[in-house]
């Protein structure tokens, strides 16, 4: 995996400009740590910093090459899970390649497709290509959002960057904040809006979606979406569909020239990647498949179980590494490495984030990196099949906003009023929620329970999964660990959406449809699992800290964030008992410690970033 920067000018002669993209290349370096491009002419400039995964001498970018009358240039971040396919159907319409890599296949798909490109790509991508001849940009992400791709107009240039760093080593970009920026990192953080890109004027190049900018127009469209259709197979034919584009989504996405493994947590959804997986090796004659599991130093001393995490993963873990015979490296996390890892998770991230969740899985992915370059996992499962307990919880189903973000209310009040009155917070949500609700592809006659099920799983696959896709695309790649997730495979994604509620859930479980499928694949026991989240500290050690912290934020009394709370409510909170209290304020993982350690994240954030309002 890579990453990607650049612009376009029709003012200013790019020729002259090395240095400004040499240093949006520069905040890139953890995404490509094996080499990188510059390519310049006089109206735009491409940088590209790259990790070496599939041909190493062929796939050298910014990448050049000439059709017909035509010189395109490709600057691309991704990777691409059809390239046999894809290379029979070019060379059948006569191009001819000269490597093996997927760089290549996207530069003659957009020859010969045009803007209809990324209809033929399966796989996870973000890239751009200059047309010479036309003097165009063409800018595409993939289906589902999984590789990251912003973008800012100013005036006669349009700039691009696989993360909001690059963007802001542009001196044109500047980290400010309006109002609905200061609302999306306050009430709608660590999620986004689609397309938002929180400081002013820089946006986030839709899911499924294409730009194309020229000297007259920037035009942005949808190239792909989800369409609602009544389902007509029967539940063995469901069952065998499922199953058969899992293993084949996981057998595509097992291709590399470097080492590859697993996450492996022992539950239903990395437990089947792992197993198809080792599958996959055997029948190569690979020898044993690499698993890695993430856990906490002494929380077997502290975990509690509770409505979301009913059970802790390690005897899981345990259960199926010897099920598979796989090489199996547990990675145990210290609470001090914890702590110290908020501020470089916010680094990472480039906004305040899921705070020790995002840490855990950068040092997770820290520690992976010493054994392999690519690892699947299972994320987009809960979100794909219905495994969250809003999916099955009445309240939270009938919940009229995010069934993750009910409260809202108690958030609120620890912001300033003058804040409060400036964003006016549970408007703004209201209106985001009734924004995402407006986009569901309805199907028509269908029962109210039934379409608002699928309601609550459009909210999840468009406003929740991309928070946990930025969450491990951001993780990983600042360690320069490539992270796949055969769970995002868009064919499943369309099949499973039509599929009737009461075959999702069968038996009456979470995700039975899956656990279905997966019959003969995972052991009966592993398949009975109930479902419980990516694991969090229990240490109350770790709570100590970060309200310690947080409060020292407000004593100290230099902080930017002082003009954004009310510190009155910070302080009252964080004087009481809170062994006990329960504010799940996000998700199912953010809880109590969670809340102080997003001030701090927020903290280290506005200092760094130099953050601004306007």
């Amino acid at each position: 995996m890579c990453g990607i920067s650049g612009w376009m000018d029709w003012e200013q002669d790019l020729s002259e400009q090395r240095r400004v993209l040499e240093g949006m290349n520069k905040q890139l370096v953890c995404r490509g740590p094996d080499s990188e491009g510059i390519w310049l002419s006089q109206r735009a400039g491409f940088s590209h910093r790259r990790l070496i995964v599939i041909d190493p001498e062929g796939g050298a970018q910014p990448m050049v090459r000439r059709y017909g009358e035509r010189n395109l240039i490709i600057t691309y971040n991704g990777e691409l899970y059809n390239m046999e396919e894809l290379t029979r159907e070019l060379k059948s319409l006569g191009h001819t390649l000269y490597s093996r890599s997927d760089t290549e296949l996207i530069l003659a798909a957009y020859a010969e497709w045009g803007a209809d490109c990324p209809k033929h790509l399966n796989g996870i991508f973000a890239f751009a290509i200059w047309d010479e001849r036309e003097q165009s940009l063409f800018l595409a992400r993939d289906r589902i959002g999984v590789k990251p791709l912003f973008f800012a107009r100013r005036g006669s240039a349009l700039y691009f960057a696989s993360e909001l760093k690059a963007l802001l080593a542009h001196p044109e970009v500047e980290p400010v904040l309006d109002e609905e920026g200061l609302a999306e990192i306050l009430v709608m953080g660590p999620s986004r809006t689609p397309g938002h890109g929180v400081f002013k004027g820089v946006e986030e190049l839709r899911p499924g979606w294409w730009l194309r900018a020229d000297r007259d127009q920037v035009t942005t469209r949808p190239y792909w979406s989800l369409e609602s259709r009544y389902h007509t197979d029967d539940l063995d034919e469901t069952v065998q569909r499922v199953r058969d584009l899992f293993r084949d989504a996981v057998q595509r996405q097992l291709v590399s020239d470097v080492p590859i493994g697993t996450m492996l947590s022992g539950g239903l959804d990395s437990s089947a990647i792992s197993a198809s997986a080792a599958e996959h090796f055997r029948e190569m004659g690979f020898g044993p498949l690499s698993t890695f599991s993430v856990d906490y130093a002494g929380n077997e001393r502290h975990f509690t179980p509770n409505e979301f995490q009913p059970h802790a993963d390690g005897p899981w873990v345990q259960r199926m590494s010897d099920y598979l015979s796989s090489r199996h490296h547990p990675v145990f996390i210290d609470n001090s490495d914890l702590i110290s890892s908020l501020d470089t998770a916010v680094r990472a991230r480039d906004l305040p984030g899921m705070t020790d969740v995002d840490a855990s899985l950068y040092l997770f992915c820290q520690a992976i990196k010493q054994e392999a370059t690519v690892v699947l996992s299972g994320e987009c499962a809960d979100e794909v099949f219905g495994g969250y307990p809003w999916f099955h919880r009445e309240e939270m189903v009938n919940a009229d906003t995010f069934p993750w973000a009910r409260y809202t209310a108690e958030r609120v009040r620890f912001l300033s009023p003058e804040v409060r009155e400036k964003i006016r917070p549970l408007d703004y949500v209201g209106d985001r929620y009734s924004q995402a609700l407006a986009e569901v592809p309805r199907l028509p006659g269908e029962d109210p329970d039934q379409a608002r099920i699928r309601e609550i799983f459009y909210l999840n696959l468009t406003r929740w999964m991309p928070t946990l896709l930025d969450r491990k695309d951001r993780m990983s790649m600042a360690v320069g660990l490539e992270v796949r997730v055969p769970f995002c495979d868009h064919r499943l994604v369309e099949y499973v959406w039509n599929i009737p509620w009461s075959m999702k859930r069968l038996n009456g479980r979470e995700k039975g449809l899956l656990r279905e499928a997966m019959k003969g694949i995972l052991p009966p026991d592993v398949l009975k699992r109930k479902k419980s989240p990516y694991p969090k500290t229990h240490n109350p050690a770790y709570l100590r800290e970060v309200r310690d912290r947080a409060m020292k934020i407000l004593d100290e009394g230099t902080s930017p964030v002082l003009d954004l709370v009310d510190q009155k409510e910070w302080r009252r909170f964080a004087d009481r008992d809170l062994s006990g209290v329960h504010l799940p304020w996000f998700g199912q993982l953010m809880n109590v410690p969670q809340l102080f350690a997003y001030l701090i994240q927020l903290d280290l954030w506005m200092r760094e970033y130099r953050v601004t309002i306007r």
